[in-house]
């Protein structure tokens, strides 16, 4: 659908640390990336390192880009471009109007979403939402998606929702936030805190009782039995995770009904976070006069894994009669998603979110 767009986009991953800038055009990075110091504690320097880099990249250019797009820490307004109190980004107070500042600057329209809203979007168009479909359709299932919850797993717990091929912002910037949903095991704090690298890392020492600082590769190599540790604590670390991510996703999964597809640094750990976020999602919930129900109205199965895809693929069709007729109808009657980790990469998707963003509100 945009291998054959010949608009350029400029792009951005905006760190803490550094800036990375980019080109895309027809699908595909044109440039080597130019990194840049954020400077992020002086507003003047960051600011002077956003022109500097994305002019280096007009430069390197052999066609003139029509916009800039790319993922910006929040909170913000996003749709007029303003950037909040960042904690990131300590020079980021009192809101900073970047994207007009960039637009007086380069003369071209700028489009800044948040990372978990364009990872969601660069799935929904160009990733896992289509390569699904197209698997549904070869497998002979009449069975297709049109909505997507995208989720990253890392610093923190970033999420975006794409309905029927837009992007939900919300009438505040706000739609898609499932970090701040309230944690169940700690109904004081917000989800994230169960759900992120601090909390992978404060889980382990809890339970292994080394109070050493480890990072989630090292964690995750002492769950593999390639380092030395505690091994159970370091499984149980990621499961955890995958526990308190599975029932924010139950709860999302109850108003979007779409697939989910899961990206972030932590997905490494996948093979011991995923079976643990889909047996909450099949798990169950009980009313007050004893009666059990399923946690939600569809089946969860993970993508991933060959003869579960063979089942979500198959569902439950059967013939029924129309009354009064000889005529016979396809019905299935299981309600069902997927989950799956994202097929091409967090990175690429979040650039490709923007790419498209981009162009598909030029379009309008």
């Amino acid at each position: 659908m945009y291998k054959d767009d010949k608009r350029v986009v400029m792009t951005l991953d905006a760190g803490g640390t550094n800036f990375v800038f980019s080109a895309i055009c027809g699908g595909m990075e044109i440039i080597n990336p130019i990194i840049l110091p954020s400077n992020a504690d002086n507003l003047d320097k960051c600011l002077q390192s956003l022109v500097t880099g994305f002019t280096e990249v007009k430069s390197q250019l052999s066609h003139a880009p029509i916009a800039i797009s790319f993922a910006f820490p929040g909170p913000a307004n996003y749709k007029e471009g303003i950037i909040g109190d960042l904690p990131n980004l300590p020079s980021f107070r009192g809101g900073i109007a970047l994207g007009p500042f960039l637009e007086d600057k380069f003369g071209i329209p700028v489009f800044i979403n948040n990372d978990g809203n364009l990872f969601a979007y660069g799935e929904a168009l160009t990733g896992a939402l289509p390569l699904i479909n197209s698997k549904l359709e070869i497998s002979g299932s009449k069975k297709r998606y049109e909505n997507i919850l995208g989720i990253t797993l890392g610093t923190g717990f970033g999420a975006g929702v794409v309905i029927d091929g837009k992007l939900l912002l919300g009438d505040n910037g706000a739609g898609g936030d499932v970090w701040c949903f309230r944690n169940p095991e700690y109904p004081k704090y917000i989800i994230e805190e169960s759900v992120s690298i601090r909390a992978v890392k404060r889980v382990y020492r809890e339970l292994s009782g080394d109070e050493s600082e480890k990072t989630p590769k090292e964690i995750f190599e002492i769950a593999e039995g390639e380092r030395q540790g505690d091994r159970e604590a370091a499984v149980k670390s990621f499961s955890k995770l995958g526990e308190a991510a599975g029932d924010a996703i139950a709860t999302a999964l109850t108003v979007i009904d779409g697939l989910v597809v899961i990206g972030g640094g932590l997905t490494g750990a996948a093979k011991y976070i995923i079976p643990s976020v889909i047996k909450v999602l099949n798990g169950d919930i009980e009313m007050m006069d004893g009666t059990v129900l399923p946690r939600m109205q569809m089946k969860a199965f993970n993508l991933d894994d060959d003869s579960e895809f063979a089942l979500f693929a198959k569902g439950e069709g059967v013939k029924i009669k129309i009354p009064d007729t000889n005529k016979e109808i396809d019905y299935d009657p299981m309600k069902r998603v997927g989950v799956m980790i994202s097929p091409y990469g967090t990175s690429h998707s979040i650039s490709m979110g923007a790419y498209v963003y981009a162009l598909n509100h030029l379009n309008v």
